[in-house]
């Protein structure tokens, strides 16, 4: 039996956000947004370590109150607009590897703006992690809209950029067209040495693969339309909230 991988759950929730102010304690049916994240890593198998990048008290707190790990603050250079994703998860590796003198397998990075992937999600991620000996393993959804149709908007409000890309596809119809796809922000499962190698979560592109999650799983918070969107999702029945509830996070 193949030794089971040493994971670093990663959860990283910054204070600002012009989007949604205070995005990352927002809450949908009770719960907040962090603690979506929490509860599925807690309650998956491979979870033998949960921390929280963050630069803010009141999601620190949040964090310690749903018994997630909070080993160091992040500076505030990492906590702006600027910084990027690779820039943070740089950040909890080189605190880590300095600090404990040690290195993981891989990490799990959580980002709260994607609440809704379940343990079970996570549970998927790995097993096409291990298979195909990946670099990177993240969430997908399928496009609403087709790339054949899609196409800068001009001043002018010209679309001809649209209607030339159309041309190009010979009349096909939108049942003709093969399902794309794009990334949900649900979890990026990254190799550890690969990410040291470029200091990037997206490196070698043969390396990397995506589980496709459904739309009402697929749901990114980014502005209050989107929150009311997912408080629909969640309150209609839309979103099974049963995995949260069983991981036993107070609401």
């Amino acid at each position: 039996m193949a030794t089971p991988l040493d994971i670093l759950f990663l959860i990283t929730a910054r204070g600002g956000s012009k989007g949604l102010p205070g995005k990352n304690l927002k809450t949908v049916n009770g719960l907040s947004l962090l603690g979506y994240k929490a509860g599925a890593a807690q309650r998956c198998s491979a979870c033998r370590r949960l921390i929280l990048s963050t630069d803010n008290d009141d999601i620190a707190a949040e964090g310690r109150r749903l018994g997630v790990e909070i080993p160091f603050i992040r500076p505030t250079d990492l906590a702006s607009d600027a910084a990027t994703s690779d820039s943070v998860v740089a950040h909890a590796m080189d605190w880590i590897e300095k600090t404990e003198n040690r290195a993981y397998d891989a990490v799990m990075l959580l980002e709260p703006a994607s609440p809704f992937a379940t343990a079970d999600h996570l549970e998927e991620a790995i097993a096409l992690y291990t298979e195909k000996d990946a670099d990177l393993v993240v969430g997908l959804r399928q496009l609403d809209t087709y790339a054949a149709l899609t196409g800068d908007f001009r001043a002018d409000g010209s679309i001809s950029e649209i209607v030339e890309k159309m041309h190009k596809t010979g009349g096909l119809r939108r049942q003709d067209l093969s399902p794309q796809v794009t990334m949900n922000g649900a979890f990026y499962l990254m190799n550890w040495s690969a990410f040291r190698k470029t200091g990037k979560i997206y490196s070698d592109p043969a390396g990397c693969y995506g589980l496709l999650m459904d739309h009402w799983h697929s749901i990114e918070i980014e502005t209050p339309e989107d929150l009311a969107l997912a408080e629909y999702a969640a309150t209609t029945g839309l979103i099974d909230l049963t995995p949260w509830h069983e991981t036993g996070v107070d609401q």
